[in-house]
């Protein structure tokens, strides 16, 4: 069989059956340093889709960066058909920095698409939409909570495709939220372009998580299943469907003070639940945290200090037909299983 023609990317031909990594010419720092997007391109032998994944688009989200390295270590890629376009750090000035923003204070993820004449978040993003969303047919973005909170392993989608929600369900995080898209996010331009994205959002920012980091490399892999990417084999659907929710929202702290948690990530909670304390320094005032309505929890905050009207526990609305603790276990002790994850990963 004849090889297929070769993946062109920046200067570089990669040719079929093979893999290289290529750096795309971003921008030169003030003391001339240069500075580069890199991009890892696993061109298989036989055709198919073209998948991009994509993390740190926020310096600081590097539980996705970790999950991109396991990824492509991955064995399954072995004999895989299509492209595969790995991006594990796209705001490279964020990320040296351990910051979410770009030098020029924008945030990356509200500057889409760009524009090559604009600020320097506006020319990432347009480098990103020409030579990542043009070249791909769907793309699976990693985040994670910001700083001091984190969040329960989760698909965030707005499909204009239903094959998109197929693909959310493939990737078998415990929650898939169907969730608007904001102006200027990768989400939206890259819809705009008829490129479909699952947003990953699990763990903490600057923080690994074991648990984030196998559900999102297992659901990557899922999904590369799914579009007949790679074989069945070492790779195990889902044994339950994920919980689905369309809203959420925070509650938040009525006073300022020490917070003391109850309840974590991944619970259902009932309205009336006390999930927290706040008291003062001298301990003559306790504030309790009382859920306001019923379901999952699926964000908290991580600092124990806290200001009125800093936000506490995040609470998603499910269908109630979810049972949602039980979901979680199952997908929790299924990863737990998982022959990719015989050993300690994260010490």
């Amino acid at each position: 069989m004849r090889d297929r023609p070769a993946f062109e990317l920046g200067t570089r031909r990669i040719a079929a059956g093979t893999r290289e990594t290529v750096d795309l010419h971003v921008s030169v720092l003030s003391d001339h340093t240069p500075v580069s997007m890199s991009v890892h391109v696993l061109h298989g032998r036989l055709p198919g889709p073209t998948l991009f994944v994509s993390a740190a688009v926020h310096g600081d989200e590097v539980i996705g960066v970790e999950i991109v390295r396991r990824l492509l270590r991955a064995p399954n890629l072995d004999r895989m058909k299509g492209t595969l376009l790995a991006i594990p750090i796209v705001n490279g000035f964020g990320f040296m920095n351990h910051s979410r923003y770009l030098p020029d204070r924008r945030d990356l993820n509200r500057s889409f698409p760009g524009s090559p004449k604009g600020s320097l978040a506006g020319r990432l993003a347009h480098l990103f939409m020409q030579e990542i969303v043009a070249r791909s047919d769907v793309g699976i973005d990693l985040h994670s909570a910001a700083v001091h909170r984190t969040n329960l392993p989760q698909i965030r989608v707005s499909p204009s495709k239903k094959e998109t929600l197929v693909l959310a369900e493939a990737f078998g995080a415990p929650l898939i939220m169907v969730s608007k898209i904001r102006d200027g996010s990768l989400r939206q331009a890259a819809q705009t372009k008829g490129v479909d994205i699952l947003l990953y959002e699990a763990g903490e920012g600057l923080r690994f998580d074991e648990f984030a980091a196998r559900a999102g490399v297992t659901g990557i892999l899922r999904v590369m299943r799914h579009l007949g990417m790679i074989s069945s084999k070492g790779v195990a659907r889902p044994k339950t469907t994920p919980v689905r929710s369309t809203s959420s929202h925070w509650l938040r702290a009525p006073a300022g003070g020490l917070l003391r948690t109850f309840r974590t990530t991944g619970e259902e909670v009932a309205k009336g639940d006390v999930l927290g304390v706040i008291s003062d320094p001298f301990g003559e005032i306790d504030t309790e945290i009382i859920a306001d309505d019923g379901d999952l929890l699926i964000g908290r905050t991580n600092l124990p200090v806290v200001n009125e009207g800093d936000g506490l526990f995040h609470i998603a609305k499910l269908r109630r037909s979810d049972a949602a603790e039980a979901t979680i276990e199952s997908l929790t002790a299924q990863l737990d299983a998982d022959p990719l994850f015989d050993e300690d990963e994260i010490i």
